[in-house]
């Protein structure tokens, strides 16, 4: 991107309507996920997204080889110990050599509150 581009930029807010649910996995914030504020570590969110795909390859027997070509993330809410945390992955549309993967992080210690979605 270029530098005059940035103003351009827009951040999603919801996993793209024709996106397919591939998987959801239940984890328990642990403590060393906080950071100095007392919530969620921002760089833990990108665990969190590999966790899930993992955890969707290994449950249909595949290959973790997967590349990742840009990876998003956007804040809605913080997340704050103790926390139990849904992820979901979906997937856009499969083109011939990519997958777009998109995810969701829901607080499901405050009513399954949208917290993250991430690209």
């Amino acid at each position: 991107m270029k530098s005059d581009d940035a103003a351009s930029v827009s951040y999603l807010r919801s996993v793209p309507a024709g996106a397919r649910l591939l998987h959801s996995s239940v984890y328990t914030m642990r403590w060393s996920d906080m950071d100095a504020f007392g919530h969620v570590n921002n760089a833990c969110y990108f665990t969190y997204f590999e966790q899930v795909r993992v955890d969707w390859l290994t449950s249909i027997g595949a290959s973790h080889d997967l590349v990742l070509a840009n990876v998003s993330c956007t804040f809605l809410k913080p997340l704050h110990f103790p926390a139990t945390l849904e992820v979901r992955l979906y997937a856009g549309r499969p083109r011939r050599s990519s997958l777009d993967s998109y995810y969701e992080i829901l607080d499901q210690n405050n009513a399954n509150r949208l917290c993250t979605v991430g690209h």
